[in-house]
């Protein structure tokens, strides 16, 4: 098992922060790993509903999402099923008193398929938590400071 951890900032508040987050048509512009992402069973972010991502590099997968606990704006967690791993992911919105908000996430990873590695896994896992809120938090400074996304 790995644990993996990575905070980014923003000067949106948690509630626009939640919303940007939630639309899941938007993912697709924080990482050029995804395909097709759509909501397979439930309620979208609603405990037990599920998700189905398709990711296209750095090698093609399916990654079935599983909803586990959800508390708009503040927080979301899942489970994960992807190239034989399974993943535990939280994502927290939490407010500072500067007015800026804190975007913190957190995984645990367990490999189950010796083909592709917990270590090859969570490798690519920590290059795209980096990536995508890094990404992530600009698009919300944007909406933040009243500017259009991807202008």
């Amino acid at each position: 098992m790995e644990y993996l951890e990575y905070t980014g900032f923003t000067q949106a508040s948690p509630t626009l922060a939640w919303n940007l987050f939630c639309d899941y048509r938007f993912w697709p512009r924080f990482s050029n790993i995804y395909g097709e992402i759509h909501w397979t069973k439930g309620k979208p972010w609603t405990p037990g509903s599920r998700m189905k991502i398709e990711i296209v590099q750095p090698i093609k997968a399916t990654v079935d999402h599983v909803i586990t606990i959800c508390s708009p704006p503040k927080q979301v967690a899942w489970i994960d099923h992807a190239l034989g791993n399974t993943m535990e992911q939280w994502v927290t919105f939490e407010a500072l008193p500067d007015g800026r908000t804190r975007v913190h996430t957190w995984a645990e990873i367990t490999a189950a398929d010796p083909k592709f590695s917990a270590n090859q896994y969570s490798d690519l896992v920590r290059a795209f938590m980096r990536q995508w809120y890094d990404s992530f938090c600009s698009a919300c400074d944007q909406l933040a400071n009243g500017e259009a996304l991807f202008a």
